[in-house]
């Protein structure tokens, strides 16, 4: 488990290395896909070097996460980071096209998880099953989601929980009302 250093702000730099690290790529793995030096690759992660867009964007495609996730590290004002995130300062994780709006509670993602807050729109589902390399548990806030789980199918409701441990899943939410989810997902995948 890590100790959060309060001498040591987590900063981009420190997220890009965490989400590399979860998907088991070594600095000369991720270098080799973007076709730079091992050396920018560590300077980048030690928060010694800029990013240009393209450069983050191309950092995001391979890690697998929307770009969105990689902005807002000086939001909180500088005794809160690395504790606190204000509601109004939540990172947005996705596009939302399919209906399913998501927002980082973690204050970053140097930990082991990190937790997750789900708004699935009225009328909204995942198109393409998913499945990947984690362990999951969903507590829901409010609203009815329809949930396969392997082979299982589950109508959850607040105060309902889930585990996904590696499973294939899907989601449906059929009905009028938004339904929010807590997610706390390990090792981190945004």
């Amino acid at each position: 488990m890590h100790q959060f250093d309060p001498d040591k702000p987590h900063t981009l730099g420190a997220d890009l290395r965490a989400l590399r690290k979860s998907r088991g790529l070594t600095l000369i793995d991720l270098a080799e896909q973007l076709g730079r030096s091992v050396g920018w690759l560590s300077q980048i992660e030690r928060d010694k070097s800029e990013l240009s867009i393209s450069d983050l964007r191309q950092i995001a495609k391979a890690l697998g996460v929307p770009m969105s996730l990689l902005f807002a590290h000086d939001s909180a004002p500088a005794q809160e980071q690395g504790y606190v995130v204000r509601a109004s300062a939540r990172r947005p994780m996705g596009s939302g096209e399919e209906g399913l709006i998501e927002e980082l509670l973690s204050p970053d993602l140097t930990d082991d998880f990190e937790v997750i807050h789900s708004t699935f729109q009225p009328h909204s589902r995942l198109k393409i099953p998913t499945q990947r390399p984690t362990q999951e548990l969903g507590y829901v806030i409010s609203g009815k989601l329809d949930m396969r789980i392997g082979e299982q199918n589950f109508t959850i409701g607040p105060g309902d929980s889930f585990r996904i441990r590696g499973d294939l899943h899907a989601w449906d939410n059929p009905y009028d009302d938004p339904t929010v989810v807590i997610w706390v997902i390990a090792p981190p995948v945004y």
